[in-house]
C-alpha cells in the first residue's frame, strides 16, 4: 500500500499520544511511504515547539529528530511541482484549508497514494471532497 501521512499524522511516531499506536500499525502495512517535501520542517517546528513549552527535553529532541530523519531516508519524498500547485490551489479553492495543508493533500494525489492519513479535520475532509481515500486519527 502506498501510505502518504501529513505531519499532523507522522508527529505521532516521535511524540506518544492519542493515535501513536494506530499510526504504528499504518506503518506496518505500507509498502511505500510518501512525504511531502515541507514536512521535515514541520515537524522540527513542532519538536522546538515543545522544547520551549518544557514538554520535550534535548535528548527527547535528539532522538526524534535522528529518527525522523531516518525515516525520511526510506520514503518517498514528493515534490512541489507545478501539477502540484495546480491542485494546490483548486484545495484551496473548494475547502477550507491552510495553504500549507493543501500542499500534502495535493502531493498525495498526484502521488496517487493509496491512504492518505492525517490528524487534521479540515485537511482530511479536503482530501475527502477531492476523492482520495483517507483516514483520520484523533489528536
Amino acid at each position: 500500500m502506498k501510505l502518504a501521512v501529513d505531519s499532523s499524522a507522522l508527529a505521532k511516531r516521535y511524540i506518544q499520544e492519542t493515535g501513536s499506536d494506530l499510526l504504528d500499525d499504518l506503518l506496518q502495512d505500507a509498502s511505500r511511504l510518501g512525504l511531502c517535501i515541507i514536512l521535515v520542517p514541520e515537524i522540527v517546528s513542532a519538536f522546538n515547539r515543545r522544547i520551549r513549552e518544557k514538554a520535550f527535553t534535548q535528548l527527547d529532541y535528539k532522538r526524534a529528530r535522528k529518527q525522523l530523519l531516518a525515516d525520511v531516508q526510506d520514503a518517498d519524498v514528493l515534490q512541489i511541482t507545478p501539477s502540484v500547485i495546480a491542485r494546490s490551489v483548486t484545495l484551496l479553492e473548494t475547502n477550507v484549508l491552510r495553504g500549507m495543508d493543501s500542499l500534502h493533500v495535493a502531493c498525495a494525489l498526484e502521488w496517487k497514494a493509496d491512504l492518505f492519513v492525517t490528524s487534521d479535520r479540515r485537511q482530511f475532509n479536503a482530501a475527502a471532497n477531492s476523492g482520495l481515500p483517507c483516514k483520520y486519527i484523533d489528536s
